[in-house]
């Protein structure tokens, strides 16, 4: 490699890539910043720039949107112009084409929040919860084709806190990326890539709405390590003669019953039974109402032990 700085082609767009942004630009030359388009938020519908796209033209960073990367010529002469060594992606968004991944000379290098090959896809940080791992990682891979399918070049295992949610865990895994994606972009010439192991691979598809209703025929754990996973999006829902309800601040607690049968309403919560075990929840947010505290809602609402809420099961598990 030469004398001068490495000239880096970054690609992320939520918050979470942002730590991963700074670390590079401390380090390397960012050349070219490249994010998904702006998009209507809130209310008023107001054409918003993703974070890191905001925080590129806060420093000044150039910048590119492309709405697809598929038959773009002119966004792969903007990447080729920029004299771009290596590529990172974090949280980009979009499958890379061929003819954008051998633009760079040494290609594109991904960040993705699991031990690969476990939990390729869109959302392995809250599939690692929902399944109540106790461990995941960064894994610094090569990017191809495929969907998370390239070599691995460097990896690091991440222990999971019982108590922590997706939120938590973005936050540790995004500032463990930032310091590997350094390690890793400081001795490219020698990672050695190693293929993923294709029998042991697992995925972690894009959540549903559906992906945060509670099952109560689950064991408590299920029920919370399910709620832990979905705390960013969609969050944890329950039905009471079909009136939705969100819930938060779930935690295992003794009891037995029926599933979704409600055993108590105290100061600490309402305790209802899972099909193994009892779950504590703290805060409930009826529909088209605040959150409150479900002892409150509970007197409010009338629910007394041996009040059932809804048994919903996935129709495609």
């Amino acid at each position: 490699m030469s004398a001068r700085p490495l000239r880096v082609a970054f690609f992320g767009s939520p918050a979470f890539a942002l730590p991963v942004l700074e670390a590079i630009r401390g380090a390397f030359e960012v050349v070219l910043v490249v994010a998904q388009p702006d998009k209507p938020v809130g209310r008023g519908l107001k054409l918003t720039p993703p974070p890191v796209a905001a925080r590129a033209a806060e420093l000044g960073l150039p910048l590119a949107q492309p709405a697809r990367l598929r038959r773009n010529p002119d966004f792969e002469a903007t990447l080729r112009d920029c004299g771009v060594d290596v590529a990172v992606t974090c949280a980009y968004g979009k499958i890379l084409p061929a003819s954008v991944l051998g633009v760079p000379r040494y290609g594109f290098l991904n960040t993705h929040t699991s031990l690969l090959p476990a939990y390729r896809g869109a959302a392995p940080i809250q599939w690692a919860l929902i399944q109540g791992e106790a461990v995941t990682g960064t894994t610094i891979m090569q990017t191809d084709e495929g969907m998370d399918t390239g070599p691995v070049l460097l990896q690091e295992p991440l222990p999971i806190a019982p108590e922590w949610t997706a939120h938590e865990l973005a936050d540790a895994l995004s500032a463990q990326a930032a310091r590997l994606i350094v390690q890793a972009l400081s001795t490219l010439d020698g990672l050695l890539p190693t293929a993923q192991d294709e029998s042991l691979a697992t995925h972690a598809p894009m959540l549903t709405k559906e992906d945060g209703f509670v099952r109560w025929a689950d064991t408590a754990a299920q029920i919370v390590n399910r709620h832990r996973g979905v705390a960013a999006w969609p969050q944890t829902t329950a039905f009471l003669n079909g009136a939705r309800l969100k819930l938060a601040g779930l935690s295992v607690t003794e009891g037995s019953g029926q599933p979704g049968e409600v055993l108590s309403v105290t100061d600490a919560g309402l305790t209802v039974a899972a099909q193994e075990g009892a779950v504590l929840i703290r805060t409930v947010q009826p529909e088209a109402r605040k959150a409150q505290p479900a002892h409150t809602w509970a007197q409010a609402a009338g629910i007394t032990p041996g009040t059932r809420l809804d048994l919903w099961e996935p129709t495609d598990p």
